[in-house]
């Protein structure tokens, strides 16, 4: 794979992020926002860098949250619509999440009914609620939001004489860095379930999990979907992407520290960890692709490429080189920009990787950490 900066130029452990490639992925989704009518958000639970916002501005409608914190992020720093979504708000998060976002989303009809009061006193804030339409094509159990006994939405026996006056809109989420089929065929078993309530509300969200910059994405027929649910249900349509908006955007830069043989095993370890860098990797799991390396036995020698934490599962993967790599060759991880910076710890206190911009052959590093971060961490 092609890497767009020269690893040499920028410090280690770093992740780098490239401007050009944000920009990219930006045009794709303002041209499906544009051609189709709907409004496409940044999923911060992805990817909350703000140092990248000015970046993506220009192409998106806002962010989603999750919390206070990352409403206030978004809030202040890509300074446009916010939608909170959260399985449960406290008294507090509610109070002030209404102060600047612009869409609520409920996790369930008894949140709902606690927080109507307060939300009378919000008019220009938009009130939604999650439902759980029971279809989804989502492999990885971890990840799936219609599992059974999710905890993720109202199901249609739940909203069974409901009265969901101000209520304005549903939220679905059900993929995970997919492409179009999977939509298409839960909006079918959504619209059967839910058609009734669709005509009274003012807008559906479809959640984020759509792989829509993916060059083999349909987004002809994503277009049409979308234009067919505002025309049939008057609604406005919404998407929160979080993965389509930083696929392919980032790199996390290694050394390695150390190379052995221990009972018929090559390994090589590294100054970034899987467990406290790249959780993925343990959780989904997920295998980075490592540039100038091979899959096992593609090339002369398999190495078992690990993290420099104490924990025992803290394994990157098993990978093929050419040679045996050497102390302080620099690997490079790709599509690191997703789920890794937003997951990360200072578990065992390892040097945390800095996080940098890679734009037009110039590198800006916008953060580094030291001692002090993990000093200040737990107080």
């Amino acid at each position: 794979m092609n890497v767009p900066f020269d690893p040499n130029k920028v410090p280690s452990p770093c992740f780098v992020i490239s401007a050009e490639r944000l920009r990219d992925n930006g045009r794709i989704l303002r041209d499906v926002a544009e051609r189709s009518g709907a409004k496409i958000l940044l999923a911060q639970k992805a990817f909350a860098m703000p140092s990248a916002y000015p970046i993506l501005r220009p192409y998106l409608d806002g962010t989603t949250a999750s919390s206070v914190s990352e409403a206030l992020l978004g809030a202040l720093h890509m300074d446009k619509e916010v939608h909170a979504y959260s399985v449960a708000y406290s008294q507090q998060d509610m109070e002030r999440i209404c102060t600047f976002c612009s869409h609520v989303i409920f996790n369930s009809v008894t949140q709902w009914k606690r927080f109507t009061p307060l939300a009378q006193h919000y008019p220009e804030v938009e009130f939604g609620i999650r439902i759980n339409p029971n279809y989804s094509e989502v492999e990885v159990e971890i990840y799936n939001p219609c599992q059974p006994h999710s905890r993720f939405g109202m199901t249609k026996e739940n909203l069974q004489g409901v009265d969901l006056e101000g209520i304005r809109g549903f939220h679905v989420h059900t993929l995970c860095e997919q492409g179009f089929g999977p939509l298409e065929r839960m909006v079918e078993v959504l619209e059967k379930d839910f058609a009734d309530h669709l005509h009274r509300l003012s807008w559906l969200n479809l959640g984020g999990g759509h792989f829509i910059t993916k060059p083999d994405y349909d987004r002809t027929s994503l277009i049409h979907l979308i234009r067919r649910l505002r025309q049939t249900y008057d609604l406005d349509i919404i998407l929160e992407p979080g993965e389509a908006v930083v696929q392919e955007t980032g790199w996390l830069v290694a050394d390695v520290l150390d190379v052995f043989c221990s009972q018929g095993v090559h390994h090589a370890i590294c100054n970034v960890s899987a467990t406290a860098h790249m959780p993925d990797v343990l959780e989904m799991p997920y295998h980075p692709e490592l540039v100038g390396a091979g899959s096992p036995g593609e090339r002369a020698v398999d190495v078992m490429v690990g993290g420099n934490t104490c924990l025992s599962g803290d394994r990157i993967g098993m990978y093929s080189f050419d040679t045996l790599p050497d102390v302080g060759d620099r690997f490079v991880f790709t599509d690191m920009a997703m789920y890794t910076m937003v997951k990360s710890s200072h578990f065992n206190g390892v040097p945390h990787p800095s996080i940098g911009i890679w734009d037009h052959g110039t590198f800006t590093l916008h953060k580094s950490f030291s001692y002090q971060d993990v000093r200040n961490r737990l107080g």
